[in-house]
């Protein structure tokens, strides 16, 4: 897996990632100190309305921001906004209002909209070989879910030493380290070959998505991983605190078990993935969380709930959370032409996160009326859901060469050189506005 950081601009694009992901993670950490801070018994409101924000500037920016990627370069594009983020970061220590926190948060994750579809689009153009891409997916996977462990025990390392406010400088250091990463190669900035207009930029990656059944049937996948993910983010630590009354310790155990599940599937997902296609690890991989957590749910109704049963169900929640994730970027890059893959990656973004915003709140909402036993269950049922039309939506022949026809097409077009009719995998894009009904895609 690491043979593919030999390539110079994939590894400064890995090293940008694993800097800007461990200043977000120091963040993280001062953040809700600052919130304590500021709001003391009700800081937990006030993280509540943080994260709502982050999700709203997620969903309604991240397409606006693809429509203007398109037309600049877009190295110049991400360095801009690593240094907005920096900007911000600076700033975070010295409010002392709540209402400053949520205008600052609005602007963090509005430039991090803007930022990581584009970051991500940009990886597919460098590693053009989809083996290396897988390679690149998986380790993206793993730096995300060490940071995620790593970040919280740096954060408590430094906290020796200094104050909880100046966590953000590290944040600060982490994107400013990030844009000179990026600043030391050349990234490629395919252009569109037609100038759309803005509205049609802004909605085209949406639009192509739900026109693509493979692309669909993410969707619906998404729906499956936030329904699960949201009940392992939001309530481990009722689980563990209120229900099984053990000490703070284990609900970064606990994490841990789940970080641990999604680690060893995204080292096992490369060689899988050259036996086995996208569209049944990513089904499977839905099936083993949903069922981990709905065996907890009756495993709770019928005992009591023990830390040792959580533990290991959130381990293999993990792996199937993972095993959905990781494999999403090579059906995105597989379903755009360079020119179109920002947009792509925009929407996938938007709409990954509106589910989330579904999910965060509901999930919280079902723990506290109905109990962890119940919540889950209706988490698993729902999340049960998604999977019956992922499978409907995603045909397991989508990727297959479909004969087609272009009648609006002179005879000499180059889309033609093969002949018309013809037959090659659609990609939605102006002259395949869709995928043919005939075939039953």
């Amino acid at each position: 897996m690491l043979t593919i950081l030999r390539n110079r601009t994939y590894r400064h694009l890995f090293l940008a990632q694993i800097v800007a992901l461990t200043g977000t993670g120091l963040a993280t950490v001062a953040l809700g100190l600052l919130a304590f801070d500021l709001a003391g018994e009700r800081a937990g409101l006030v993280l509540g309305t943080a994260l709502t924000i982050k999700m709203v500037a997620y969903v309604t920016v991240a397409p606006i921001a693809a429509a203007w990627a398109q037309q600049v370069n877009r190295q110049r594009m991400l360095i801009l906004l690593d240094l907005v983020r920096m900007a911000v970061a600076v700033c975070l220590p010295f409010v002392n209002e709540i209402w400053q926190v949520y205008v600052l948060i609005f602007v963090l994750q509005s430039a991090s909209a803007g930022f990581t579809p584009a970051f991500q689009a940009s990886i597919p153009d460098v590693l053009t070989q989809e083996k290396d891409y897988t390679q690149a997916l998986s380790l993206s996977r793993l730096a995300f879910e060490l940071e995620s462990l790593a970040s919280p025990m740096l954060a408590a390392a430094l906290l020796l030493l200094v104050s909880s406010s100046t966590l953000f400088w590290g944040t600060a250091a982490g994107f400013a380290g990030s844009a000179l990463l990026l600043f030391s190669i050349a990234l490629p900035s395919p252009k569109p070959s037609v100038l759309r207009p803005v509205y049609e930029r802004t909605t085209r990656g949406i639009r192509n998505c739900l026109k693509t059944p493979r692309l669909r049937g993410l969707l619906a996948l998404n729906w499956v991983v936030s329904a699960i993910g949201s009940m392992v983010i939001v309530n481990t630590v009722v689980l563990v605190r209120a229900e099984l009354e053990l000490p703070e310790t284990s609900v970064a155990l606990t994490l841990a078990a789940f970080g641990g599940g999604s680690m060893l599937s995204a080292m096992l997902l490369p060689r899988l993935l050259e036996r086995i296609s996208d569209r049944n690890v990513m089904l499977a991989g839905a099936g083993l969380g949903i069922a981990a957590l709905a065996g907890l749910s009756l495993a709770a109704f019928a005992a009591p709930l023990t830390y040792a049963r959580l533990a290991i169900a959130w381990a293999v929640i993990g792996v199937g959370y993972s095993a959905i994730l990781t494999p999403s970027g090579r059906l995105l890059a597989r379903s755009a032409h360079a020119e179109d893959r920002p947009a792509i990656f925009a929407a996938q973004f938007t709409l990954s996160h509106a589910c989330w915003l579904v999910f965060y709140p509901l999930s919280a909402w079902l723990m506290a009326a109905w109990g962890g036993g119940a919540a889950m269950l209706a988490l698993a049922l729902l999340a049960t859901a998604g999977l019956i039309a992922a499978h409907r939506l995603w045909p397991a022949d989508s990727a297959s060469p479909v004969a087609h026809s272009h009648s609006d097409l002179p005879p000499d077009h180059p889309h033609l050189q093969g002949g018309s009719p013809h037959a090659h995998p659609i990609i939605i894009d102006d002259l395949h506005p869709r995928v043919p009904h005939s075939e039953g895609r």
